[in-house]
């Protein structure tokens, strides 16, 4: 039986740790930095020296202000997304001097960003500084989402509402779910799998799991149990742990004309989700027309009875539309972290639905629940888990996943989601056998599928017998030259095979999928370096595994990049990076790597042969390796 008061309490002292992880690589970057008083710092997470460009003001009347900064070509992805805090920071002989100044990245480009920032002070107070110094911008670190998080399992471990207790009590394993019976739901555009999740969702008195792996479908039967719940309930919360996620799945609701208020900063909100944002709802109120005169009369001075009437009746018409809107509302959609915001304080749902709930942080998710009756989790816990920095908050258990804990301890409470839509069968079967207990079947418009009738979806292009050598950059990342000019020859040739008026008249599309940023970087410069690409840019798409979840393509192409004697894989080793990378193929999929490095592990060692057996391994002898040069 689990101990709650020992529970939460390592919990929050595992968020503490990665709090001061990020705290202290922040003041070790910025020490850094003190050491180099010339010269240019581009890092993924620092950009100096800056220049200050325009200022302006965003249309939901934000202060922006634009920074330019040359483009290093060596670099790699940039950290720097917006809504992530950032700061300023000037350099003097007594090193790195950070400034207060915290603004939001609203935009990024090539060379240029926008930010937000607090006030017209701030943005003076900038532009004197850089009269006398040099300004760099850094990605800051975000205190708040650490704080909602320690507030939330504070709350969890000592809320006494009755209801609350015995969901609590169900998801740490100290009690057993209960489910209600209902009548038979069906719905004939869903398979039996999705069918019987959404049943399970309805049935569920404290938690149900939907396990969507890749290509089942998870977002469609989401949607159904969430439209299928609004059956029975007024209003949903709908999280996840990101706003990518978040948007997604309110658009997906959106289109089936469900009305969805999304709450959180507008800066991180997709441009299709604007119209549906807390802000932008409250503007087109109404009432809204008569709140603006007001607020603005009392800015012009309006005094004594006046003022007080004025104030009164502000006061009425911030609550009515805020009431309206959220009575409206049939979903409220936000992120975890952002269901703690204080328009969300005091609300209450029966129902709250997290997407992705294999990716998001457990602390995270306990700011949700305590706002809820009952939860139902979507995701799957054999791809890519959550972010953590601390390696002993890691190894303590911070990157354990609620979801993961519960299909543990109450499987009764998981659907499997068994039938899948996105890839040939032959890519696909080796992640069912090694992930999924081999329950899962190809859908027949999918089982088949491939570029061309002559070719195999599988290949594995083995460069063992070649003197290719791997190297970790200034960025701490690896990459592997030569395996990189591999990786684009072998995508031109296939592309020459296939025929390149075939790719356009059909739309093949490609993606490129490394583990190592700097590995990704590389590939995108040379593939920028050969004209032969330039009209075929639009079909092909270079990023690293975790940037490539939730995505497809038609051919992926793998570049493992590790090549060496001992075997060495680093987090190659993390089994559900690579589940990711190979299901993104939807008809052909081609490994390029060492597989005498790989197969010192057991899982590539199998995958290997699997490729073996069901499409080709194709080994490089080192007398044709002057032909592997694109």
């Amino acid at each position: 039986m689990t101990n709650t008061g020992t529970y939460f309490s390592r919990l929050r002292e595992l968020v503490s740790m990665e709090l001061r992880e990020e705290q202290e690589a922040y003041r070790r970057s910025l020490e850094e930095k003190g050491a180099s008083l010339t010269g240019v710092i581009h890092e993924p997470a620092c950009r100096y020296p800056i220049q200050l460009g325009n200022n302006a003001y965003n249309p939901l009347g934000q202060l922006t202000l634009e920074l330019r900064y040359e483009v290093d070509e060596d670099e790699v992805e940039l950290d720097f997304e917006p809504g992530k805090p950032a700061t300023f920071f000037y350099l003097t002989e007594r090193g790195a001097n950070d400034l207060q100044h915290q603004c939001y990245v609203e935009a990024v480009g090539d060379g240029a960003m926008s930010v937000s920032l607090p006030s017209k002070a701030a943005l003076q107070s900038l532009r004197d500084l850089a009269e006398r110094h040099f300004l760099g911008v850094q990605v800051g670190v975000d205190n708040t989402s650490f704080r909602v998080m320690q507030e939330s399992l504070a709350a969890a471990e000592h809320k006494e509402d009755e209801r609350f207790v015995r969901l609590r009590e169900v998801l740490l394993g100290n009690t057993k779910p209960v489910f209600r019976k209902l009548p038979r739901l069906s719905f004939p555009w869903l398979n039996p799998s999705q069918n019987d999740a959404i049943q399970k969702v309805v049935e569920g008195q404290e938690v149900s799991i939907i396990h969507g792996p890749p290509g089942t479908g998870k977002t469609t039967t989401l949607v159904e149990a969430i439209i299928e719940t609004l059956q029975r309930e007024t209003q949903v919360l709908v999280c996840a742990p990101s706003n990518a996620a978040v948007d997604w799945i309110s658009e997906q609701l959106m289109r089936r004309s469900v009305n969805v208020l999304r709450i959180g900063n507008p800066l991180r909100i997709s441009d299709e989700m604007l119209s549906c944002s807390y802000e932008r709802r409250y503007s087109s109120h109404p009432d809204y027309h008569e709140l603006w005169n007001i607020r603005r009369a009392l800015a012009q001075g309006a005094k004594g009875d006046q003022a007080h009437r004025l104030r009164d009746r502000q006061t009425e018409l911030e609550i009515k539309i805020n009431a309206d809107l959220f009575n409206e509302a049939r979903v409220v959609s936000c992120t975890l972290i952002g269901s703690a915001y204080r328009l969300m304080e005091r609300r209450r749902f029966s129902t709250l639905f997290i997407d992705e709930a294999a990716q998001a942080l457990e602390p995270a998710c306990w700011a949700a629940i305590l706002k809820a009756d009952r939860v139902v989790m979507s995701g799957d816990h054999q791809q890519l888990p959550p972010t953590v920095k601390n390696i002993q908050a890691a190894r303590g258990g911070l990157t354990d996943t609620l979801m993961q804990k519960v299909v543990g301890l109450h499987p009764q409470c998981v659907t499997l989601l068994t039938v899948q839509y996105r890839m040939n069968q032959d890519i696909m079967s080796f992640s069912s056998r090694w992930f999924y207990h081999s329950r899962l079947q190809a859908a027949p418009e999918a089982a088949h599928r491939q570029v061309s009738p002559l070719d195999t979806p599988l290949t594995w292009i083995d460069t063992s017998a070649l003197d290719y050598e791997e190297k970790e950059n200034r960025y701490r990342s690896r990459s592997n030259s030569q395996e990189a000019r591999l990786v684009i020859k072998t995508l031109r040739d296939y592309i020459e095979m296939i025929s390149p008026q075939k790719i356009e008249s059909e739309r093949v599309d490609f993606g490129i999928i490394t583990p190592y940023r700097g590995q990704a970087r590389l590939i995108r410069r040379l593939l920028k370096m050969q004209h032969y690409f330039r009209r075929l840019k639009r079909h092909i798409t270079v990023g690293t595994v975790d940037g490539f979840q939730g995505q497809e393509r038609d051919v992926i192409v793998i570049s493992l990049v590790r090549d060496n004697a001992e075997g060495n894989i680093g987090f190659l080793r993390d089994l559900r990076r690579m589940n990711v990378a190979i299901t993104r193929a939807r008809m052909k999929l081609i490994i390029v790597g060492n597989a005498q490095t790989l197969s010192r592990h057991r899982f590539y060692r199998a995958l290997a042969e699997h490729i073996r057996q069901q499409g080709e391994m194709i080994t490089i002898p080192p007398e044709q390796e002057q032909n592997t040069q694109p």
